[in-house]
């Protein structure tokens, strides 16, 4: 039976077992949190962004997650810069052209601030330009998606955390923490 690891990154983390970074780098990876042999991530996240990381020792399952051809549902809970108009939610919603081609449209909804875990190091807060969270939902996994979408409708993205794989969470899970599932 497959492995199937469900990862709250934090904010600052790598999304790989060891740093392959400069000299004398010490940045955390996953090694520094998850004790699991054999398992491996399927799919990022870059390092300023948090949230679900899924890892597993099936290749298989792997692909089926990390593969845009399976078009498997990743939610976002995205803080962005300025209030966002209901013109920019469509854009949104009817896709856009980026540099590498026009997205898959989005489901995206204006929300509350979610009641999550305060991000270290903090946002940077602003007095004088107002931000607002969006729940947004794409089925492709492009490099930086979300934080390029939000920015080509003139909101860049603040804050960004994968919420929900799949049928896969991370409500009850805290930043750093994991939990081990059967995989289906």
């Amino acid at each position: 039976m497959a492995r199937l690891v469900l990862f709250n990154k934090p904010h600052g983390v790598l999304c790989q077992f060891t740093d392959r970074g400069t000299a004398g780098s010490k940045r955390p990876t996953l090694s520094d949190f998850i004790k699991v042999p054999g398992v491996y991530p399927a799919g990022r996240l870059d390092l300023d962004s948090e949230g679900l990381l899924l890892l597993t020792d099936d290749g298989g399952l792997q692909a089926r997650i990390a593969d845009p051809k399976f078009r498997l549902p990743k939610t976002y809970l995205v803080q962005v810069e300025g209030d966002v108009s209901e013109a920019s939610l469509d854009a949104l919603r009817q896709g856009l052209r980026l540099k590498d081609g026009l997205t898959r449209p989005a489901e995206v909804e204006r929300i509350d601030d979610p009641a999550i875990w305060p991000r270290d190091p903090p946002v940077r807060f602003r007095k004088t330009v107002p931000d607002c969270w969006l729940k947004l939902t794409i089925r492709e996994g492009r490099n930086r998606q979300v934080r390029r979408m939000t920015a080509a409708v003139g909101h860049p993205t603040l804050r960004l955390v994968r919420w929900r794989i799949g049928d896969w969470t991370i409500e009850g899970i805290e930043p750093g923490e994991w939990r081990e599932v059967v995989a289906a």
